[in-house]
């Protein structure tokens, strides 16, 4: 049996691990080993914790790991990486719900605290249930938009920010009549309402455009949920790692809002970027077509080719065609690389992480602050899948919902071709220019199915 002692080096060594987990992940050729670091790391946490002399009701929390454990290999086998991004955003609400449980575990049982010691654990309790509770229903909404069960566009309800404000400053007062009354389990009970209803408005009230940052913040929220419970359980390694979460979880969603051209406030607040104005300028003009033939054609006389992948693509499956057309492309002595728009997909890194899958070399798959100003020394640029991320709305049209937002700025190349199922909008709900544009071209039909036709006349 583990001394206690025993049990605190080990959560520091687990803590390390998780530090270099998050330090490989931070680059592609270190991701495998980064993932190891972190597998190792919860390894030790759990047997740690089983075998801590202070560790109470040890059969239940074997049975809970062992569920928890099946269940967790059923889904890896069965999720498909196009569902990784709602498969994110329930386990959220899981970390949210277990913060509020555990957060009412000790308010009914917190001992015989008094003075100081009971203000700053009341003032835990309800600081860690808000969390919780924000974080599992905003995951829940965010799961039900990602899935296509809730609608995408932006919940408008009248003075949603007023809406915002009052709910914030309700919260605090319930909090001071909580530690004043030294515990009240009306104000309690009330506090997690409140907190339940503003998670549940703060995500439904951005737009399905922002969802790979609504992500990224919720990511942030279940990590401070999860080191507010570590406050509650005195256990410093969940205290350690929930800041780690939190806080990376944070740092991303700032990179992304700079990237989208949008406030981190603003996202933090609910009302999320500036509000929608109309659709944008109506387009008028009509599209062209491509043929398989004529595209293969275009592709065997170009020097510079970039692709530029989006949700469609990994709906698809069409990463491992688009990979082989790459080989052979290179093969043939023509440069081709990829252009990833920070938000490509709905989850952030989610097309490097299909890319890496299909085994695209990692050298060629640039960002777009690295490749946007090639377009106009690029002969044909290939859109698969992308609409939003490649929409010259963005930087053209004022009145747009999207305008300001960097996007990959494909239509300076000499020739686009747009891979789509149909003339459709894109998740955001914005009709793209790009089109209508008189040097692009649609291939219409499945990704995979029309990158499979190219690839046999390569």
């Amino acid at each position: 049996m583990m001394t206690s002692g025993m049990v605190q080096a080990a959560y520091l060594i687990a803590a390390l691990l998780f530090i270099f987990s998050l330090a490989g992940l931070a680059k592609q050729e270190t991701a495998q080993s980064g993932n190891w670091f972190g597998i190792i790391g919860m390894a030790i946490a759990l047997i740690a914790t089983i075998v801590n002399p202070d560790t109470a009701g040890l059969p239940g929390i074997i049975i809970a790991i062992g569920i928890g454990g099946i269940i967790g290999v059923m889904l890896a086998k069965r999720v498909e990486m196009t569902q990784m991004p709602e498969l994110v955003a329930i386990l959220h609400s899981f970390v949210g719900l277990a913060a509020v449980l555990v957060g009412y575990n000790s308010y009914l049982h917190h001992g015989e605290l008094s003075g100081v010691l009971l203000t700053i654990h009341l003032v835990e309790i309800a600081l860690g249930i808000f969390i919780g509770a924000v974080t599992f229903t905003g995951s829940l909404v965010a799961f039900g938009k990602l899935r296509g069960s809730i609608s995408s566009s932006a919940l408008m309800l009248p003075h949603r920010h007023k809406l915002n404000l009052a709910a914030a400053i309700v919260t605090i007062l319930l909090m001071i009549w909580f530690v004043k009354a030294e515990g009240s389990t009306f104000a309690l009970l009330l506090i997690t309402i409140i907190a339940l209803v503003f998670g549940w408005h703060l995500v439904a009230s951005i737009g399905g455009a922002d969802m790979p940052v609504v992500v990224s913040m919720l990511n942030s929220y279940s990590g401070w949920a999860a080191a507010a419970a570590g406050f509650l359980l005195a256990n410093d390694l969940l205290i350690v790692t929930g800041a780690l979460v939190g806080s990376s979880g944070a740092i991303l969603s700032y990179i992304m809002c700079k990237a989208m051209n949008r406030s981190f406030i603003s996202v933090i607040a609910g009302g999320f970027g500036q509000d929608a104005q109309s659709g944008g300028t109506a387009i008028e003009g009509e599209h062209r077509e491509i043929s398989t033939e004529d595209l293969a054609d275009q592709l065997l006389s170009a020097k510079n080719v970039i692709i530029t992948p989006g949700y469609g693509m990994a709906v698809a499956q069409a990463q491992y065609p688009v990979s082989e057309i790459t080989s052979k492309l290179r093969a043939k002595g023509i440069n081709v690389r990829f252009g990833i728009h920070p938000v490509a997909g709905r989850l952030p890194g989610h097309m490097n992480v299909l890319l890496a899958e299909a085994k695209v070399p990692y050298d060629i798959v640039l960002e777009m602050d690295e490749i946007n100003e090639d377009f106009a020394e690029t002969d044909i640029v290939l859109v698969i899948g992308a609409n939003d991320t490649v929409n010259p709305a963005a930087t053209e049209d004022p009145s747009s919902p999207i305008a300001g937002m960097p996007v990959l700025e494909v239509w300076n190349a000499k020739n686009v071709v747009v891979f789509k199922r149909s003339m459709n909008t894109g998740y955001a709900g914005v009709q793209n220019p790009l089109f209508f544009k008189e040097n692009s071209f649609m291939l219409f039909g499945d990704a995979k199915d029309s990158v499979d036709a190219l690839s046999k006349l390569i």
